[in-house]
């Protein structure tokens, strides 16, 4: 009787196994160099799936239930074993627990700056970090592939050995996405659910993981593109900068002031009155063909013919920052002078009268 039950003491009857970790992705159940008898019963809970390997070769698998292990549910291990009746003596295999269920607000984030290619602002800099849910869905590649032999991995490992590649597959989603930078640096909810189908196509095949959230919490880009993004979101608050210049405009004629707003009015109506003057020949034209007849000259004062970026800014009640975004969109037409720009009295006419 004491033989027998030294024999049993050596005999894995229940291989069970009840995570209360909440940090274990996969275990090795101890055996205590002990062999699985035949008949014996395995255990597998709701969010578990159990992955025998037997001489470092991937055996059967079994999901949520109660199982007897018996030659007809493990297949696989009578083949890699070579079992030619059949289970019929007892033998010794690995057996992982891999936990299947999700695991919620894990951090990601960029060491160094991603190189991206954006078309507004060429190649640009750009780190990230954020969080991401994930869940195992191929236990076998995830064995191999990220938690190898260790007999008990757990969340701290995972996020040391995964980060890099983590970063990685962002940054090709990023790079494949063609997202602009604009868009990268404002809309990072819409960002994080259109790159996750990218970023899963690569962890599920090879990894064996699958994101079930992956939100990205913060990009920062180099001070001059944010100062072009502000810039940007400046012009987009304003709408038509055409518009609101002349909305500006309007303003001064209601006040009716010396103000600013009072200036633009002015030179509203002087380029009205010389206009007029021009085509009533009062006034030489410089634009006229030279040895033209021209009317004598009167004592009036002169019309400039070019005005810099702070002066119309002053006349028409605007920034100078408004004029020059004005000028860059096309709206005002200017030429570029060394490093100031330099408007035409009659293009500046034409941007009023538009």
């Amino acid at each position: 009787m004491g033989i027998l039950n030294f024999i049993r003491g050596q005999l894995l009857e229940i291989i069970d196994w009840e995570d209360d970790s909440r940090d274990t992705l996969s275990y090795r159940f101890p055996d205590e160099d002990r062999e699985i008898k035949r008949g014996a019963q395995l255990i597998v809970r709701e969010s578990q799936m159990v992955q025998f390997i037997y001489l470092g070769e991937f055996g059967d698998s079994f999901g949520p239930g109660k199982h007897d292990l018996s030659t007809d549910n493990i297949p696989i291990l009578t083949t890699l074993k070579s079992w030619k009746y059949g289970f019929e003596s007892p033998f010794k295999a690995d057996v992982y627990y891999v936990i299947t269920r999700a695991f919620t607000g894990n951090k990601w984030g960029t060491s160094n700056p991603v190189m991206m290619r954006d078309q507004d602002f060429g190649i640009v800099r750009a780190r990230a970090f954020g969080t991401y849910d994930f869940k195992i869905v191929n236990p076998r590649l995830f064995l191999k592939e990220v938690a190898g032999t260790d007999h008990h991995f757990r969340l701290d490992e995972f996020a040391e050995t995964m980060r890099s590649r983590i970063v990685s597959v962002f940054s090709e989603a990023l790079a494949e996405s063609n997202v602009p930078v604009l868009d990268v640096a404002t809309r990072y909810s819409e960002l994080g659910e259109s790159l996750m189908p990218l970023i899963n196509a690569v962890m599920v095949a090879k990894y064996g993981l699958e994101f079930t959230a992956f939100v990205i919490e913060n990009v920062s880009v180099p001070p001059e593109v944010e100062e072009a993004i502000d810039k940007r979101s400046s012009m987009s608050a304003i709408g038509n900068l055409n518009d609101y210049v002349k909305f500006q405009m309007a303003q001064g004629m209601e006040r009716g002031s010396s103000s600013t707003g009072g200036m633009a009015t002015e030179m509203a109506v002087g380029m009205a009155l010389a206009q007029q003057m021009l085509q009533q020949g009062m006034v030489p034209n410089p634009n006229a063909a030279v040895g033209a007849p021209t009317a004598a000259p009167v004592s009036a004062a002169p019309v400039f013919n070019l005005v810099g970026a702070a002066e119309a800014a002053q006349l028409l009640g605007v920034s100078e920052a408004d004029v020059i975004a004005t000028i860059e969109v096309g709206d005002l037409k200017a030429k570029k002078i060394g490093s100031t720009y330099r408007i035409t009295r009659s293009n500046l006419e034409a941007f009023i009268n538009s």
